[in-house]
């Protein structure tokens, strides 16, 4: 039996691709030229040649909030949407196997989730060759986590973002992955977001002019989590590292001319540079961007202002799942203004297109290195920021050696909390 679906050839043009039948974990395949006028018939044959995709398996490694509330529901949609689609699956049908350092206590599992002891445990019930081991830990563990996975063989990674807490860390990363041919991939939904998408058409078009200013906030309720889970330095390291990589994605390189951060607090105690945090950037290209995360706000909201040489482009990323839908109002000057809304379940974009990359041997270089930029422009922001703060132990709270926060009730007593 064969299947025809729409596709591309390597040079990007259309082609119709036949699926010839699959073989354990692979697939044939024989692309044709574009389908006759009306799409009646297909074409000449472009390319004979057999495309080995595998059906790829899961790894988790980290089982907190990120792991086990944002990724692993992502993962059951994309496995359900990929059975449901039939011929060419990309996602291997076994459950996703899970590993935290920390173990979890005596009768907790989670659905959906086989659970094992060690990282040699998940080696015996993995082939390296066809896992993705997703990297959820805190930032601070990260280097660890994957030259002991790396060690064992398994060669591919996703890595919840930020890639590190500065450039020691990402100097590390990048050392792994040469010495052991790892291909890193980082979790940027923002970046796959169909909004972000929009507005890099508008930029790249001109159709408003020339780019001149980027506003975004970001604001959550987040007092809880950074009470009880430390795993954060900074604000800087929770929300900032999407938001920056959208401004340089569409802005360009850039150096960090302002940067601020703000205690959360609350009646009894004191979180240190967990509150708010603002940065301001200029761009090689003439544009300047501000940034603003609010993490003790009682709203939510994740909004980015394009301010353009003739109009004005406001938009609205999904504040969580349970209403994924963007908003997008483009005005014009002296035009008539366009509003669209429409879905935007960037986190299943963003896993979905780093699966299909992986089974296709895809290069993750380029976007390493932007993350690597990201990385470098919020270590710059976090020492502009210590500098400026007369309230920090030596002038610098950018962190602990050791990667820890520390909490202060309003006796004056801290609460060190080690990531």
């Amino acid at each position: 039996m064969s299947s025809t679906t729409h596709a591309r050839n390597r040079s990007g043009a259309p082609a119709m691709a036949i699926e010839c039948g699959r073989r354990g974990q692979t697939q044939a395949v024989i692309c044709y030229g574009p389908p006759g006028r009306g799409g009646r018939s297909v074409g000449a044959p472009l390319r004979e040649f057999t495309e080995e995709f595998p059906m790829l398996h899961t790894l988790l490694v980290g089982l907190g909030r990120s792991g086990r509330e944002l990724h692993l529901p992502v993962l059951r949609r994309l496995r359900q949407s990929d059975r449901e689609a039939g011929a060419g699956a990309l996602f291997a049908p076994a459950s996703p196997l899970g590993y935290d350092i920390a173990p979890l206590s005596d009768g907790t599992s989670v659905p959906g989730l086989l659970t094992v002891p060690s990282p040699e445990a998940a080696r015996t019930h993995l082939d390296p060759d066809t896992t993705v081991v997703h990297v959820c830990t805190p930032p601070t563990e990260r280097v660890e986590v994957i030259a002991a996975f790396a060690e064992l063989g398994f060669r591919r990674y996703l890595v919840e973002k930020p890639i590190g807490t500065g450039a020691a860390t990402v100097d590390a990363l990048r050392d792994l992955r040469d010495r052991y041919g790892l291909r890193l991939a980082v979790v940027a939904p923002w970046l796959h977001s169909g909004l972000t998408e929009r507005l890099e058409r508008i930029v790249t078009s001109r159709g408003l002019g020339g780019l001149r200013r980027i506003t975004i906030h970001q604001r959550k309720p987040r007092l809880r989590r950074s009470l009880a889970t430390p795993s954060h330095p900074t604000a800087f390291d929770v929300e900032l590292p999407h938001s920056v990589g959208v401004a340089l994605r569409l802005a360009g390189a850039a150096q960090v001319e302002r940067a601020s951060w703000t205690d959360a607090r609350t009646d009894t105690t004191v979180i240190p540079r967990m509150g708010t945090a603002e940065l301001t950037l200029r761009h090689h290209g003439g544009a300047v961007s501000r940034i603003a995360t609010d993490l003790a706000s009682p709203l939510r909201e994740r909004s980015i202002v394009l301010d353009f040489e003739a109009g004005t482009a406001v938009g609205h990323y999904p504040v969580s799942g349970e209403d994924p839908y963007a908003h997008l109002r483009i005005a014009p000057t002296g035009r008539p203004e366009r509003h669209e809304v429409f879905p935007d379940e960037a986190l299943d974009a963003c896993l979905h297109q780093v699966y299909r990359r992986f089974a296709e041997g895809a290069d993750f270089t380029d976007d390493f290195e932007l993350q690597a930029r990201v990385v470098d422009v919020l270590e710059r922001a976090k020492h502009r920021a210590a500098t400026a703060d007369p309230a920090d132990p030596a002038n610098s709270t950018a962190g602990t050696a050791d990667g820890s926060t520390a909490a202060t009730t309003a006796t004056g007593e801290e609460h060190r909390h080690v990531a």
